[in-house]
């Protein structure tokens, strides 16, 4: 495992910090080394409030917020008025981060502070243009600067007692959408809505893929014989959603897989 020591330092090297904080293991993990290292005087922990972020994933980070003792606020971001986020292009992401950078900026003048974000080694390896957004805004990835992988932090998180450790990777609800695909919050409404009722129907670990009237279910490869097994409640959770037809992807769940479009058209 990584040395966590490593982060401590980096960040008694940016004094203080603003930690953008979305209840994921990742930045879970920043936000509890944060206050920790630093106190609540020079480590603040700020979650990003919009249409994209699942109601249950914000009302976790105030339920973390609350037991960890953090000092906790939120902001609202409004990448939705932003026609190029909505057009839902290769480019999504990096008008998120810029929107969230909006919002979270303001906040590190006032603080004198670095906004710092939970990007892992792992995460560098796929198109990710929410990193560049941030780094290019003076964002710092203190777990990037101590050499951690997403291995390395559910292993330091279980260390610790954390019990996001374990818990499933949560990317924001419109990465649900394949590209091209115009964002709205409807939509979102309805993806959010279908992976809720999963989610209380059992199934941790999911994502509901939306293809207009079609939802494209993701679980692990060793729960595909679950979902069929609870095929009518499965079936009717996802159309009290909205949608028509309901299928179930055999590949399994694959974070960030909708990016393989992109490799395709590359080569």
């Amino acid at each position: 495992m990584a040395d966590i020591d490593r982060v401590r330092q980096r960040l008694r090297e940016l004094d203080r910090v603003i930690v953008a904080f979305s209840g994921g293991a990742d930045s879970a993990l920043l936000a509890w080394l944060a206050h920790d290292t630093l106190g609540p005087e020079r480590a603040q922990v700020i979650t990003a409030v919009s249409p994209s972020l699942a109601g249950f994933e914000a009302d976790d980070c105030a339920s973390l917020a609350r037991e960890w003792q953090l000092n906790w606020g939120i902001v609202a971001t409004d990448e939705m008025a932003n026609a190029a986020y909505r057009v839902n292009d290769a480019n999504r992401c990096f008008h998120c981060k810029d929107a969230l950078m909006d919002s979270l900026e303001p906040l590190a003048r006032a603080a004198g502070a670095t906004v710092v974000l939970g990007v892992n080694l792992d995460d560098l390896g796929d198109h990710r243009p929410g990193q560049t957004a941030a780094a290019q805004r003076g964002a710092a990835f203190p777990f990037v600067d101590a050499e951690f992988t997403k291995a390395d932090v559910r292993a330091a998180s279980q260390a610790l007692g954390l019990r996001t450790w374990d818990k499933p990777a949560a990317a924001c609800l419109a990465s649900r959408l394949p590209y091209g695909s115009p964002v709205s919050i409807e939509v979102l409404a309805s993806v959010e809505q279908a992976e809720l009722a999963l989610r209380t129907l059992g199934f941790r670990a999911l994502r509901v893929r939306h293809y207009r009237d079609t939802a494209r279910l993701e679980v692990p490869l060793d729960e595909l014989g679950d979902v069929l097994a609870r095929r009518e409640a499965v079936v009717a959770a996802v159309k009290r959603a909205g949608y028509r037809y309901v299928t179930l992807d055999l590949e399994g769940l694959r974070s960030g897989n909708l990016n393989d479009a992109l490799r395709v058209r590359s080569t």
